[in-house]
């Protein structure tokens, strides 16, 4: 019995060995010329030039209509075709005095590519889609097919037609496969052929669950968290292809600052929503979100577009940034030109207008006369005490200063004689204290206004110095 059985899986596995799709390429006939894109093609209408008798013309005979006739530019009857591209494919039929004599089928084609195809599947109930991307654009008349079966049973492969989409410049093929056969394991094979031939891929064994690979995320934002300067709160939806209702996705984040280069990935997130704790403070952030299959089964899908977002700030942060520049001059301030423009508050906010209304201004506003008033009366007030207090220590200073000058001179000149004063002229006789002086007599006391040398003379401030009693001179004769 095991033996029996395995016979049948090595023919089983000879026969997909042997490939699903048979390649065989296609027939030359005597009168087809095939060739590629871009090069010069050369038509002969007869072996020989000789036994031409009549004009010669061509004419282009393609599925849609047939072309005017056209005599040769050269000499001979042969036709030259420069730099053929794929529209010049079609039957040219050459005719000698308005007979035909030759006809030959030009075939513009480029050999096919071998397909490196690859499956993926949106969802569990999504149809399995395979895909490759030729190097070069393949001729209109390229066809591509897709052969599919079960693997290790004797059912016959099916033909799957596929599409090329010149937007995308890739070659698309669909296999619809039942939720119930997810489990089911196909062996798919591609063949494409075009008028210069054709080629197959080679046979590729796949399962519907592990070629599960869903949409990326969509609708991704990301938020500051009220009061937290290092959160963000990050949202995102399932996207349009999976139905989570029956099947589920778990999830993968990934977050950088804006100036770093270096990502922190968060994995296994259940739910579509995330707090992150350890955001940089005032930063703009960049992050991505991407899915796969709830138990594991699959690839993970792409990564979301890039949402941005930046943690909350207290705005009494912002205030206290903002306060190093209070001492500056405001920035809607104009200092070019005549006029000096204030800024709206709080100098004022309306002004008196010539009907009586009040016009509110923005933009400039007036400052009362009175403030230049009390400005000037207590710039006045301040400078008469100052002069006051100046006079008043000046006079005291000078009196010092005389009074230490007539010390010095007595003390410079030892050789004059003290004499005893005379008996007719007796000390109490010579009064101590000199009379008050009349107001004519030009000293005006302790304020003396007049006298502008406190200007010049560095003032001395301190108590009244003590006046040495004056020696008496002697009276001439009084010996």
């Amino acid at each position: 019995m095991w033996a029996i059985r395995a016979a049948g899986l090595v023919g089983l596995l000879l026969a997909a060995s042997q490939g699903l799709c048979p390649v065989s390429r296609p027939a030359i006939l005597p009168d087809t010329v095939l060739r590629s894109v871009g090069v010069n093609v050369t038509l002969p209408c007869l072996q020989g030039e000789l036994g031409i008798n009549g004009p010669v013309c061509w004419k282009l005979e393609t599925q849609a209509a047939s072309s005017e006739c056209v005599s040769p530019a050269g000499p001979g009857s042969s036709l030259l075709l420069r730099l053929v591209q794929y529209n010049d494919s079609g039957r040219y039929s050459c005719y000698v005095g308005g007979c035909l004599v030759r006809s030959l089928r030009l075939v513009v084609e480029e050999p096919p590519e071998a397909p490196h195809f690859s499956c993926y599947r949106r969802s569990h109930v999504k149809d399995v889609l395979c895909e490759w991307q030729p190097r070069r654009k393949p001729s209109p008349r390229t066809r591509a097919v897709l052969w599919v079966k079960k693997w290790l049973t004797g059912e016959n492969a099916t033909e799957q037609r596929c599409r090329y989409f010149s937007k995308a410049e890739k070659f698309t093929c669909r296999i619809t496969v039942p939720p119930s056969d997810d489990d089911t394991f196909l062996l798919v094979s591609v063949s494409v052929s075009s008028g210069a031939g054709s080629v197959a891929s080679q046979d590729q064994v796949i399962s519907a669950n592990r070629i599960l690979k869903p949409d990326p995320p969509v609708s991704v934002l990301v938020d500051p968290v009220e009061s937290a300067p290092q959160k963000l709160q990050v949202n995102w939806t399932y996207p349009p292809s999976w139905d989570p209702h029956f099947y589920r996705l778990h999830f993968q984040v990934r977050y950088r600052a804006e100036r770093s280069q270096s990502y922190t990935e968060i994995d296994r997130v259940r739910e579509t929503s995330l707090v992150i704790h350890d955001a940089w403070r005032g930063t703009r952030h960049v992050v991505q979100v991407r899915g796969l299959e709830e138990f594991g089964h699959g690839s993970w899908s792409e990564w979301s577009q890039e949402a941005a977002g930046t943690p909350w700030t207290d705005p009494s942060d912002l205030e206290a940034e903002t306060g190093l520049y209070s001492c500056q001059f405001p920035l809607d301030y104009e200092f070019y030109g005549d006029q000096f423009t204030y800024p709206p508050e709080p100098y004022g906010s309306s002004t008196e207008g010539a009907d009586g209304e009040g016009q509110p201004d923005g933009s400039r506003s007036t400052v009362p006369p009175y403030t230049f008033l009390i400005a000037g009366g207590s710039l006045l007030l301040g400078t008469g005490l100052l002069a006051a207090i100046v006079v008043r220590y000046k006079k005291k200073w000078r009196r010092h200063s005389l009074g230490r000058g007539k010390a010095s001179m007595v003390a410079q000149h030892p050789l004059v004689p003290l004499v005893p004063p005379s008996p007719t002229s007796p000390t109490s006789d010579a009064p101590l204290l000199s009379p008050p002086a009349s107001p004519g007599s030009g000293d005006f006391g302790l304020y003396d206004i007049t006298n502008l040398d406190y200007l010049l003379i560095p003032q001395q401030l301190g108590s009244p110095p003590h006046r040495p009693a004056l020696q008496q001179q002697p009276q001439p004769g009084c010996e």
